[in-house]
């Protein structure tokens, strides 16, 4: 098993009479970039606090770098950088003015501006007011200052928020680079799979202070994309029908010429466009179809009514 860097057990907390987690248990790798996923106020936001020291438990423990958080604060804290929600910033001061204040506070060598900097890659940006930098800038300006102790842990809320297309790929190849290049294990909160399964190697899902899945990405996969299906346009509707209702399969009309069809991988699928064919109706397409994980992240986090249908992925060709 690997090593773990945060554990939590049974973690509880509430809010006068509004509970927010209700026993959540949470076990992130070191080396990881762990992605922590919910909708807005799954209580997300309120277990980084309580990670962070910045909250009290009602009741459960937490575990950092395998010593008890509430006997060993100081210590443990020293390991972990963290940016929690927009980061606090001097805008009237460069960007190395800004890394220079908090540089003073923790007593470290000057030569790690630049190195921090160069990380970042604000270098060029950096005796620049951050009144002028672009949101994007300021996110990378806020994990540098995290990363300024070298901590063997950040923890990130929702650190695209607000980003457009090129910051967030400009966060995602940084995360990356943090993680692979300077071996930084990565605590990432979010609410959009779509990103984060472009980026964490494992990740949780919390809903309503549940947590309702933790594994690898690849585990989410094998345990919710199981379902599969085939959009079938046809001529003849009824005969259709008829035919596959004889064979036991399951058929759900999308339109008058359509049905959907549950299969379970591209053979049965070509199988069943052979019986359509041999009984007499004329198939005139094919959709193979499967749940996005982003799909997935909502059937877990929405009732099923609100979950979109599947997303078209790859058509189907037969000679």
């Amino acid at each position: 098993m690997p090593e773990l860097l945060i554990q939590t057990q049974q973690l509880r907390y509430h809010f006068g009479k509004q509970e927010i987690l209700k026993g959540l248990d949470l076990q992130i790798p070191k080396g990881s970039i762990y992605g922590f996923l919910g909708p807005n106020g799954a209580g997300k936001t309120t277990t980084i606090r309580l990670l962070l020291g910045l909250l009290q438990p009602k009741a459960g423990e937490i575990e950092l770098f395998g010593k008890p958080l509430r006997h060993n604060r100081v210590e443990v804290l020293q390991k972990i950088g963290a940016l929690i929600e927009t980061p606090s910033l001097y805008k009237h001061l460069t960007g190395t003015e800004n890394l220079e204040v908090m540089r003073r506070l923790l007593g470290l060598e000057k030569k790690r501006i630049a190195q921090v900097l160069e990380i970042v890659k604000l270098t060029p940006d950096a005796h620049r007011p951050v009144k002028q930098y672009s949101l994007g800038m300021c996110q990378r300006l806020g994990i540098g200052l995290a990363l300024l102790s070298d901590p063997e842990l950040l923890v990130l809320d929702e650190p695209t928020n607000g980003l457009d297309p090129s910051g967030i790929r400009e966060m995602r190849e940084l995360l990356k680079d943090l993680n692979q290049d300077h071996g930084k294990t990565i605590f990432l909160s979010s609410h959009l799979l779509s990103e984060i399964e472009k980026t964490v190697s494992h990740l949780s899902i919390l809903h309503q202070g549940h947590l309702r899945f933790e594994g690898t990405v690849d585990e989410l996969r094998q345990a919710h994309l199981q379902t599969k299906s085939m959009e079938v346009e046809v001529e003849n509707m009824l005969l259709a029908k008829e035919v596959l209702l004889r064979y036991g399969h399951a058929v759900e009309m999308v339109a008058d010429d359509k049905v959907r069809v549950t299969v379970q991988d591209k053979p049965e699928a070509a199988a069943l466009n052979q019986l359509l064919v041999e009984n007499g109706v004329g198939v005139t397409g094919l959709v193979f179809t499967q749940q996005s994980l982003e799909e997935v992240f909502l059937s877990i986090t929405e009732p099923a009514s609100a979950a979109p249908a599947p997303k078209e992925v790859q058509p189907l060709t037969f000679a």
